[in-house]
């Protein structure tokens, strides 16, 4: 376990500000219908919903951008939206928080990814998902790399956030960690099941423990299991880190050099776990861009996804929050 010291503390977050973080992936809009229970429909046996407030936030890859600018980054969303009302949302929300929007491209032929959630006394009632997950054209790839190579030198970071709604394809995955490569920017990756392989030579890896289970046909119910998933997923992608995340137990650390830390995790009360790997992503990226040492990247990413856990629907990091449990555990 990482030891902090209030001055370390201070040197990171102070390293943090104005870092630039190319956010690569599939953005979507979230929307919240909050409302409470009261009755039964007497239609069929469902709860009938009183709507009482409606909100909308950025989701998805746009969430891991939430999080860079919450603990003090630039973030450079690139990904596509529709020409649709939702898509207009999401360019107003960008706007609000003063992000770039040069990389979010509107294609015409889909629309913009849109996940509701009906919230009634803090618990969900139902999501309800309207997507494409076709991938996206020749030419909006080749618009995507154009927006990197234009920004090469002001990028500290890469984060590919993938939801297997069309924006990373096979392509694209091998393309942009070529420019990274060549570039040396540090690149991490957020993985989902159909390109799991294709993330080859990154900086870190970070699946969970469903994903890692689902890509390589074996169970992780063990400390056992888990290390021998981990060893064989970074020997097939060559990825200098590898981090599995694994909900109430916590990560597993694979380092460059062949060790293996377990990091417990760090929420009090989970209210909801929605968010937390684009909250763990992202303060990863930060630290290691801010030159943590990878153990102490990871430390700080596992509490900040006990944080938000402790709130209900998706949120990002707040990085006072975050510096105060620091400090004051000490970890």
């Amino acid at each position: 376990m990482v030891q902090f010291t209030r001055k370390r503390v201070d040197e990171l977050f102070e390293k943090f500000k104005n870092k630039t973080i190319a956010v690569i992936g599939d953005l979507m809009l979230d929307v919240y219908i909050w409302g409470k229970v009261s009755r039964i429909s007497p239609e069929a046996p469902v709860p009938v919903v009183e709507v009482e407030e409606e909100s909308y936030r950025l989701g998805g890859a746009a969430n891991v951008g939430l999080n860079v600018h919450s603990l003090g980054g630039i973030p450079l969303l690139i990904g596509v939206i529709g020409y649709d009302r939702e898509g207009t949302i999401v360019d107003a929300l960008m706007k609000e928080n003063n992000f770039e929007e040069g990389g979010v491209f509107v294609d015409e032929e889909r629309p913009t990814t849109v996940k509701t959630r009906i919230i009634a006394h803090s618990q969900h009632v139902v999501r309800i998902d309207k997507e494409d997950k076709k991938n996206i054209t020749k030419g909006i790839e080749d618009k995507i790399l154009s927006f990197l190579n234009e920004n090469k030198k002001r990028i500290d970071g890469i984060i590919l956030e993938d939801y297997n709604k069309g924006v990373l394809t096979k392509s694209l995955i091998n393309r942009v960690i070529d420019f990274a490569n060549k570039n040396e920017i540090i690149i991490t990756v957020d993985p989902k099941f159909d390109n799991f392989f294709e993330y080859k030579n990154v900086t870190l890896f970070k699946p969970n423990r469903k994903e890692s289970e689902d890509a390589l046909g074996m169970r992780l119910d063990s400390e056992e299991s888990v290390i021998k998933a981990g060893k064989k997923l970074k020997e097939l992608l060559n990825s200098k880190f590898l981090l599995i995340t694994r909900g109430e137990k916590g990560m597993t650390l694979f380092n460059s050099d062949g060790q293996v830390d377990s990091i417990p995790t760090r929420a009090r009360k989970v209210a909801d776990v929605s968010g937390a790997g684009d909250t763990v992503i992202a303060t990863i990226t930060m630290a290691l861009t801010a030159c943590a040492e990878i153990r102490e990247a990871a430390t700080i990413a596992n509490l900040a996804a006990g944080l938000v856990c402790e709130e209900v629907g998706i949120v990002p990091i707040d990085k006072e929050n975050l510096y105060q449990h620091l400090i004051s555990d000490g970890i």
